[in-house]
């Protein structure tokens, strides 16, 4: 197969889809890969390292999609990456389809194949494209809320872990997934005193046995949800609903509930948000502040730590791009229920319902998109 990986141009995106090490894997499996020249730079792989792996380097975005059956991406393709796009080819990336209408109907006019990172999904119901990710945008989560409580950039000005004599600060953590814990565990670290809400009273006992003394577990529902927020001075927004929009947990007349100068961090953001006052933010200019409330919604934090977001990324990725590769989309996906969850948008149809439950789209089975194209008759 013919796998390409463009380099990304998403406002200060500094991952690449493929390490030379995952080149190198493909082409022992007999596949071409195409690398966008300076693709890797920012993660810090040079191009003689991609060179050195066997990939070939080809100098323009345009000429990675025109050549490639298979793109290996980090990010959703953006406006300028629209056009490129081409009927059947397969797209290997994160989509989030559910907090973009504009994508969905961009991709659907496509025809492309879409399979989403995100949607990935164990029998377990982990998600282990999305594990990774989830785990550095979680350990980032309070890393970023402390800077920002920093009375410079309009926080309340409180040192996060305290010192002695002076209480540490509060964080309140929505949701106890990968990223709620995550989150939890770096903060309580730093010595905050954390609060750790999910709607699972069986993983909020797994989070109280393990968690340490710092963090107190308590259920989620909206009346915990007010009390918690007036005493709270970071809170991350950590919930997530498999290939669909988050639900707003936190509602915008919550906001004069909190004191001046609280940091609302909502990693959730590129799944809609789970607090309703978070817009998309990029690394360039993270933050806006409504009600003296700082709200911190960058999309797409791992890509501010790029070395080790792409080297985590890629090891949960290639098995996968590695199966696509050999045996083509629609055997692989037949094959492997985890990949087939992944399919989001093919040739022109919905075939996850959380896409098309979000932009009242109708929905195709997956099952009428693996069936085998035609042959052609001669």
């Amino acid at each position: 197969m013919l796998i390409g990986v463009p380099k990304e141009i998403k406002n200060n995106e500094n991952r690449v889809g493929l390490t030379p090490a995952g080149v190198a894997e493909l082409r022992k499996h007999g596949h071409t890969v195409y690398v966008q020249a300076t693709a890797g730079l920012g993660s810090g792989f040079q191009d003689a390292e991609y060179q050195q792996a066997g990939a070939e380097m080809l100098p323009t975005i345009e000429d990675v999609y025109a050549t490639a059956d298979m793109i290996i991406k980090v990010k959703e393709p953006i406006q300028q990456e629209y056009s490129l796009i081409k009927e059947g080819q397969l797209l290997f990336t994160y989509f989030h389809f559910a907090s973009s209408e504009e994508l969905t109907h961009a991709m659907l006019e496509r025809k492309a194949v879409c399979l989403a990172y995100e949607t990935v999904e164990l029998p377990s119901r982990a998600l282990p494209l999305l594990i990774p990710m989830s785990e550095v945008a979680g350990r980032m989560a309070p890393q970023e809320g402390a800077k920002y409580l920093e009375k410079p950039l309009k926080g309340r000005g409180i040192l996060l872990g305290g010192v002695p004599g002076v209480k540490p600060a509060h964080v309140l953590v929505l949701g106890g997934g990968i990223v709620g814990t995550q989150a939890a565990k770096i903060a309580a670290g730093l010595g905050a005193q954390v609060t750790l809400m999910d709607i699972s009273l069986n993983r909020l006992r797994e989070l109280d046995d393990i968690m340490p003394k710092n963090v107190s577990t308590v259920y989620s529902n909206e009346y915990n949800i007010r009390e918690a927020i007036k005493t709270a001075d970071l809170i991350v927004g950590a919930v997530l609903i498999p290939g669909a929009k988050a639900p707003h947990l936190i509602t915008r007349d919550m906001l004069k509930d909190m004191k001046p100068g609280t940091v609302l961090v909502d990693v959730a953001v590129d799944q809609g948000g789970c607090i309703e006052t978070c817009r998309p933010t990029t690394h360039e200019d993270p933050t806006f502040i409504i009600d003296d409330v700082v709200h911190y919604c960058v999309a797409n934090m791992p890509g501010a730590v790029p070395y080790t977001s792409t080297l985590a990324l890629t090891n949960a990725t290639l098995p996968y791009a590695v199966k696509l590769a050999n045996q083509g989309w629609r055997v692989a996906c037949l094959l492997n229920e985890d990949l087939q969850k992944g399919l989001n948008v093919v040739n022109g149809e919905v075939v996850y319902k959380g896409v098309a439950d979000a932009w009242g789209l109708s929905l195709a089975s997956v099952e009428s998109v693996l069936k085998p194209m035609p042959t052609p008759v001669a």
